[in-house]
């Protein structure tokens, strides 16, 4: 059996949530097993997850499992896993998800892969890909033990429905006591979170300064993106902490990500330059941001941007 492990937020699911379940679908099909769904928490409709390959979801509900902790949540896991014979577990590579899976495979004496963007080979052995050196190469790993632990890097592959609505069964675990207190959590509301988004408009300290951010914000609106910027536009207090994005910030996979304003140091581009498409738009023609582009601009930010939003509100208005 492939076990998944699904995170929900607030008793539904994000885009996160069904690749993870398509994914780990994919991998039991190679191994001519099922794949099952675990799922902490109340949530209204579990057994949507069967749309997208579970073929049964396991609910536990604890007033425990309701704030996230490691450690509670990778013995459970765990104990899951042991319960249902699972000889694969996978768990997107989330924050939860990277702070759980080596907790996880040490309970299980499993060999475990953070971050795989690949439905594993199993000729020759148990064979997965992630990318390495900041995007720049593609490593493969093989897995020896009976287990296997992975999570699955966003935006890998695309979820797809291939059946219906799944039983949902309670399972008997034990869970333990957390040892975390949890005071207040505070959420950004109202926007797609960066790694959960397909389009992503980002800028940088070519904006000059933050009460220039409206044509970004107008740009993203048109689009449907959420925005982002770069470490140095975060450091100086022109936007949240939460949109940076880079090696020191938030890494994401969008399908199209603009980069607006924005130089391109190696530090950034490591965490955006798995975008499938990347178009930057920059007056300076040796920014280094041009060598990872698709589509480049060597213009006036402050002239083409607004020029493009209002051709793409024409263009959709049409």
């Amino acid at each position: 059996m492939v076990l998944v492990f699904v995170e929900n937020q607030k008793g539904g699911f994000k885009k996160s949530a069904f690749e993870v379940v398509t994914y780990g679908k994919k991998i039991a099909a190679s191994m001519g097993t099922e794949c099952a769904a675990l799922v902490f928490g109340t949530v209204s409709d579990a057994g949507s997850l069967g749309t997208y390959g579970a073929s049964k979801v396991y609910q536990i509900e604890n007033d425990t499992l309701n704030h996230f902790d490691s450690q509670v949540h990778s013995n459970v896991i765990a104990q899951a896993a042991e319960k249902l014979g699972a000889k694969v577990v996978v768990m997107s590579h989330s924050s939860a998800g990277k702070s759980l899976l080596g907790r996880v495979a040490v309970r299980l004496n499993a060999g475990s892969v953070a971050g795989v963007n690949s439905i594993p080979t199993l000729d020759g052995g148990f064979k997965v890909r992630k990318n390495v050196f900041s995007g720049k190469a593609i490593s493969e790993y093989q897995i020896n033990t009976d287990v296997k632990v992975l999570s699955l890097m966003g935006n890998s592959l695309q979820p797809e429905e291939s059946g219906a609505a799944a039983e949902v069964a309670s399972l008997e675990l034990e869970v333990p006591a957390s040892k975390i207190t949890v005071k207040e959590v505070k959420t950004i509301e109202g926007t797609v979170p960066l790694p959960e988004a397909e389009l992503v408009v980002s800028a940088g300290r070519g904006m000059k300064g933050p009460e220039n951010w409206g044509i970004i914000e107008d740009l993203a609106n048109v689009i449907g993106a959420t925005t982002a910027c770069s470490r140095p536009v975060a450091d100086t207090g022109w936007r949240p902490h939460h949109e940076h994005v880079g090696q020191t910030g938030v890494a994401i996979r969008p399908n199209l990500y603009f980069a607006i304003g924005i130089s391109g140091a190696i530090q950034h581009l490591a965490g955006v330059n798995s975008s499938k498409v990347i178009v930057v738009i920059n007056k300076d023609p040796e920014a280094p941001f041009f060598k990872a582009a698709d589509y480049g601009v060597c213009a006036d930010l402050f002239d083409v941007v607004p020029r493009l939003t209002e051709a793409l509100k024409k263009y959709k208005a049409s």
